[in-house]
């Protein structure tokens, strides 16, 4: 009996968040009589898509126990260079894939900053976030572009049948990333790298090209992520991506991942995309002001991170086997 009471306050400490994303969906369904409608759920979908498809990225990098606060500012970059690229005359197929590739390589300046400097993950990103944001107001001119083929924004608000395209870009991002995460040799070596840095090294995995790995699909994932956000708005803009990596933490945190690597389920994260969606949309349409959800963001993030804390601990002297 004991043996069963302890592998069910397991399951609850991994498995919680469904219940908090339940319960968020009851709150606002009975604050708000528009909340719980059809229209409504395609919206936080819709909504969630750029937060989701960061995440995916992200979940990549605090696996090997790493942090990526640029995300937010390759989103930016690469949403005006996408929008001055397909100003300038280039189709939008090779376009967007010239981004994606800058992307990837913006990503890699953060693996450099990494594994040749020795920087700690969270002072080389915030640089690389700091000068990357500069870059787009200034390849920009601190003003939306806009002008270019307007059949792109059809991606942003076109559907296949109910569902919409971001949607279902979100759903093949996570489960390629779940497949390379769970089924693939990188997948268990970043895993690995996360849970023990030297110990991966000692049986001969090549972190440093692990880490060039996550934050190059990290890179990848933001940049495709700013494309979005341009299809949505029909403009590049510079700020484009602001506040979105915090986003990005919050929901993977929310999920489970380890802030300290090495453990996490993607699957989970997907849920936590959900909640910091539904909290915004919910929050919206109850009338909370900017502010107050600032600071309510502000909440769960530490909540988030507490609670993780607390249920390893748990954990430690609860282990069912």
């Amino acid at each position: 009996m004991e043996k069963r009471n302890r592998v069910w306050v397991n399951y609850l400490l991994d498995y919680g968040i469904v219940v908090v994303l339940v319960a968020l969906v009851a709150i606002f369904s009975v604050t708000s009589s528009k909340f719980f409608s059809v229209s409504t759920m395609f919206t936080i979908m819709r909504q969630v898509a750029v937060t989701g498809i960061i995440s995916v990225g992200m979940t990549f990098v605090m696996l090997t126990g790493g942090i990526d606060l640029s995300v937010g500012s390759v989103a930016g970059v690469a949403s005006v260079l996408g929008a001055v690229i397909m100003l300038s005359g280039m189709p939008i197929l090779p376009a967007c894939l010239l981004v994606a590739l800058i992307s990837v390589g913006l990503g890699l300046l953060n693996g450099i900053c990494v594994n040749v400097f020795n920087i700690p993950p969270l002072i080389g990103t915030l640089g690389v976030m700091t000068s990357l944001r500069g870059f787009a107001y200034l390849i920009s001119n601190g003003v939306p572009v806009y002008g270019f083929d307007p059949s792109f924004k059809q991606f942003a608000q076109g559907t296949l049948g109910p569902i919409p395209y971001p949607v279902l870009l979100l759903a093949a991002v996570f489960l390629i990333g779940g497949y390379i995460l769970m089924k693939t040799r990188t997948g268990r070596y970043i895993y690995g790298v996360g849970g023990n840095e030297e110990a991966s090294r000692l049986s001969g995995v090549n972190v440093r090209k692990i880490k060039y790995i996550v934050y190059g699909v990290s890179g990848l994932l933001s940049g495709i992520a700013g494309l979005v956000l341009l299809a949505r708005t029909n403009s590049g803009q510079p700020s484009a991506g602001a506040g979105y990596e915090m986003d990005a933490i919050t929901a993977v945190v929310l999920g489970g991942v380890s802030i300290n690597g090495g453990k996490g389920n993607i699957w989970l994260v997907i849920v936590g995309v959900f909640i910091m969606g539904t909290l915004s949309t919910g929050m919206i349409m109850n009338n909370i002001n900017d502010y107050v959800q600032q600071v309510i963001k502000g909440i769960v993030l530490i909540g988030a991170v507490a609670f993780a804390q607390f249920s390893q601990k748990v954990k430690a002297r609860n282990i069912v086997v």
